[in-house]
C-alpha cells in the first residue's frame, strides 16, 4: 500500500485478480484395459481438449492469466495431462496422495514386486526401462507444484513393504488398497475444489470404489462443477456432465457432446469474469479510504454503547471514534502472529505466506476498513433520521409550553430543517450507494478474513457452491478469483505440519470468532431488551400524561381545581402527550431498524456452531501427532467455512431489503 498526501490507496501491486481457466484430471490408469486398449486416441483426445482450452483463451478478448491444470499425478489419464499441459507451458499444480517419492513408487509400473522393493530402498538392480520411467516421473513431479499428503506415508510404506514381501497376505493387501483409495479420495477433493472444470477419462463401466475415477465424478458433480467425460472405450466420444443423475445412465441413451460444446463450455468459464463483474470489482480499489469513523455517523455506535450495558449515555465522542488499519499495517499489526504461525509451519514456503499477507490480508483490511465507514454511514444515518423525526415533533410542539403562538417561528424553523435534515441523509445515502456498499465491500472483507486457514492447507470452495447474490454476485467473483490466483502451497503435509496448523491457527481462529459472535448476541440481545424498555417507559409516560391531565379536567368538573390550573397546565400536558409517544416511537423505530433481536440470534447461532466445533478440534489436538489426518483437519477447516458464508447470508437476508428511506 502507498501513502500520498494522506491519502491511502490500493497499491499498484495488488491489481485485480486475473482470471485463467483451472481444469482438474480424473482418469483410469495405465492397467485399465480400455485405457491401455486406445492409449493413443486418448491421448490424441486429450491434447485436442487442452488446445481448446488455450484455444478459449487466446479468443477471450483480454488479457488472462496462463492456464492451470490440476492433477494427482497418477500414472495413466493424470501423467498424460501434465505432459500436455506441460508442453502447453501451463501452470500445472498436483496434490499427491501421498509424499512426493512414495507417489512415484506406487506407480513405478514394475510388476515384478522386488523391484518395486528395489525402488521403495532405492536400491539398483531394476531394468533400465524402469529406471527410465521412475527418472521420468521425478522429472515431471520437479515441473509442478506439489501438494504432497505425505503424513501416512509410514503407514503406507510398512502395509505396501509387507503386501510385496508377503503377496498372499490379504489383510495387508485390503488395507493397502483401503488406505490408497482414502488418500486417492483426499487428492480428488483437492482437485475439485481447485477447478472449474475436470476432465474425466474413463470407460463408463468401472465401479466408483472410493477416489476411482466414477467416484470423482460423482464428486465433482455433487459439488456443482462440470464434467467433460472422455469414453476410455471410445475416446472420441465426449459427454457434458452437470449432476450426479446423469452418472445413472451413461450407455447410449447419453448423446455425446459435440466438441464445439466443450470450446463454448471453457468460453462460458472466462465470461463468467465479464465487463459489469470486472467495472464492480474495479470500484473496490478505487473506493476513498477514510482512516477513521467520522463522528457524525456514530449513532448508531451511540445506541450500541449506551443500552448494549457498556459505557454511559454520554460517554465522550473520542471514545466512539474507530481507527481503521490499513492494509500496510496489518502484516505487523492484528495478523502478525497469524503470520508467525503460519511462516513456522513445518515445510512451508515462505514466499507462499508473503503471497497471503500482500494478496489476502491487504485486500482484507481494504475490505474490512470500507465495509467498517459505510455501516457507520448507512446504519448511523438512519439512527439520526428516527432521531430527527423525533426531534422535529419534541421541538416543533415546544412553543406551547414555552413561548405563545407569535414567537412560534423559531420553532417551526427547526422542524423545517430537521426535515430536511432528514431528506437529505437519505437521498445522500442512495445517491452514495451505503447500503449496497457496504453489503458488498462486507461480503468481501469475511471471505478473506478466514482465507490464509484455506490457502495454507490447499482448501477452497467449490465453484458450485458458492453463495448467489440477488444484488451482486462481483465480491464473490472476486474472492474466488483472488484465492485461486495463489492456488496450493507447495508443502508436504506432516503430522507436525498438521498439529501445528490445528492448534497454532485453526484452533485460535475458531476461538476468536467464537468469542466474537458471543459477545456480539449478548451486546446486541441487551441492545434489543433496554430499547424496548425504555419504548414502553416512555408510552407509559404518556398514559400518565395523559391520565393526568384528564383527571385533572375531572377535578374542575368537580370542582375540586380552581378554574384556572387545567389552562394554566393544558400547554404543558399536550407537549408531554407528544414527547413521550414520540421518543417512544423513535426508539422503537430504531429497535425495529436495527434487528437487534434477530442479529443477536445469528450471532448466538454462529457462536453455538463455533463451540462445537471447538470441541471437535480439542479432541483432534489431544490425539498423537501420528493419527492426525488431513481429511480430519480440512473438514475442520471447510466446517469454519461453512458457517462464515452461513452467518454472510443469514444476516444479510435481515438487512438485505432494509434500504435508508425516510422514518415511517
Amino acid at each position: 500500500m502507498i501513502a500520498q498526501s494522506k491519502k491511502i490507496a490500493m497499491a499498484q501491486s495488488i491489481d485485480l485478480p486475473p482470471s485463467r481457466l483451472c481444469i482438474g484430471i480424473t482418469g483410469h490408469r495405465e492397467g485399465n484395459a480400455a485405457f491401455k486398449a486406445n492409449r493413443g486416441a486418448i491421448e490424441t483426445a486429450l491434447a485436442s481438449l487442452l488446445d481448446m482450452a488455450d484455444q478459449a483463451a487466446q479468443t477471450c478478448g483480454r488479457a488472462i492469466a496462463k492456464n492451470r491444470l490440476l492433477s494427482p499425478l497418477a500414472q495413466g489419464a493424470d501423467v498424460m495431462a501434465a505432459e500436455r499441459a506441460l508442453a502447453l507451458d501451463w501452470q500445472v499444480m498436483a496434490p499427491l496422495p501421498v509424499g512426493r517419492d512414495l507417489n512415484i513408487v506406487l506407480n513405478c509400473l514394475a510388476t515384478d514386486p522386488q523391484d518395486t522393493l528395489r525402488i521403495l530402498d532405492g536400491r539398483d538392480g531394476c531394468s533400465s526401462e524402469i529406471m527410465d520411467h521412475v527418472a521420468h516421473m521425478q522429472q515431471i513431479a520437479g515441473q509442478v507444484r506439489c501438494l504432497e499428503l505425505a503424513e501416512q506415508d509410514a503407514l503406507v510404506t510398512s502395509l505396501l513393504r509387507t503386501s510385496l514381501l508377503n503377496p498372499k497376505d490379504k489383510t495387508a493387501h485390503e488395507a493397502l488398497s483401503t488406505l490408497c483409495s482414502e488418500r486417492a479420495a483426499a487428492a480428488a477433493r483437492v482437485v475439485i475444489e481447485q477447478s472449474d472444470i475436470v476432465v474425466a477419462i474413463w470407460d463408463g463401466e468401472s465401479p466408483g470404489a472410493l477416489g476411482g475415477t466414477r467416484h470423482t465424478i460423482k464428486t465433482a458433480l455433487q459439488m456443482g462443477v462440470p464434467v467433460i467425460w472422455i469414453n476410455a472405450a471410445s475416446p472420441q466420444s465426449w459427454t457434458l456432465l452437470h449432476a450426479p443423475e446423469t452418472l445413472m445412465h451413461t450407455g447410449a441413451s447419453v448423446a455425446p457432446t459435440l466438441h464445439d460444446a466443450v470450446l463454448e463450455l471453457f468460453q462460458d468459464n472466462l465470461r463468467s469474469a465479464d465487463t459489469d463483474r470486472l467495472a464492480s470489482a474495479a470500484t473496490l480499489h478505487t473506493e476513498a479510504w477514510h482512516p477513521k469513523s467520522k463522528r457524525r455517523y456514530h449513532g448508531y455506535r451511540w445506541i450500541e454503547r449506551r443500552f448494549g450495558g457498556h459505557g454511559q449515555a454520554f460517554a465522550p465522542p473520542k471514545s466512539l471514534v474507530q481507527r481503521y488499519e490499513t492494509p500496510s499495517e496489518i502484516a505487523s499489526g492484528s495478523a502478525a502472529k497469524m503470520l508467525a504461525d503460519a511462516r513456522a509451519l513445518p515445510g512451508m514456503q515462505p514466499w507462499f505466506v508473503d503471497q497471503i499477507a500482500t494478496q489476502i490480508l491487504q485486500r482484507f483490511a481494504w475490505a474490512d476498513g470500507l465495509a467498517t465507514y459505510l455501516s457507520d454511514a448507512y446504519r448511523g444515518g438512519m439512527v439520526a433520521n428516527f432521531l430527527l423525526s423525533a426531534l422535529a415533533i419534541i421541538v416543533g410542539i415546544s412553543y406551547l409550553p414555552l413561548a405563545g403562538v407569535d414567537a412560534k417561528w423559531p420553532f417551526a424553523l427547526f422542524e423545517l430543517l430537521a426535515l430536511v435534515a432528514i431528506l437529505a441523509i437519505t437521498q445522500i445515502g442512495r445517491r452514495k450507494r451505503w447500503h449496497r456498499r457496504w453489503f458488498q465491500t462486507r461480503r468481501v472483507a469475511e471471505y478473506f478474513r478466514h482465507a490464509p486457514l484455506l490457502l495454507l492447507l490447499g482448501v477452497a470452495r467449490p465453484k458450485g457452491r458458492w453463495p448467489q447474490a440477488k444484488d451482486s454476485e462481483w465480491p464473490e467473483f472476486y474472492a474466488r478469483e483472488t484465492l485461486c490466483e495463489l492456488g496450493l502451497p507447495q508443502v508436504t503435509v506432516t503430522g507436525e505440519f498438521l498439529r501445528d496448523a490445528l492448534v497454532n491457527l485453526v484452533r485460535v481462529h475458531a476461538i476468536e470468532q467464537r468469542q466474537y459472535h458471543h459477545d456480539k448476541a449478548k451486546r446486541l440481545a441487551a441492545v434489543h431488551h433496554n430499547l424496548d424498555r425504555i419504548s414502553e417507559a416512555l408510552f407509559l409516560c404518556a398514559i400518565v400524561s395523559v391520565g393526568l391531565f384528564l383527571a385533572l379536567v375531572i377535578a374542575e368538573m368537580a370542582h375540586l381545581t380552581g378554574p384556572y390550573l387545567l389552562a394554566k397546565l393544558s400547554k404543558t400536558f399536550t407537549f408531554l402527550g407528544v414527547v413521550f409517544p414520540a421518543l417512544g416511537g423513535g426508539f422503537a423505530g430504531i429497535r425495529y431498524f436495527g434487528d437487534f433481536e434477530r442479529f443477536a440470534a445469528i450471532s448466538e447461532i454462529t457462536a453455538e456452531k463455533l463451540t462445537a466445533l471447538e470441541r471437535r478440534i480439542d479432541i483432534l489436538c489431544a490425539a498423537p501427532a501420528g493419527d492426525l489426518h488431513y481429511v480430519q483437519v480440512t473438514d475442520i477447516v471447510r466446517a469454519i467455512d461453512e458457517i462464515v458464508v452461513a452467518e454472510i447470508e443469514n444476516w444479510q437476508a435481515v438487512f438485505g431489503s432494509k434500504q435508508i428511506t425516510v422514518p415511517v
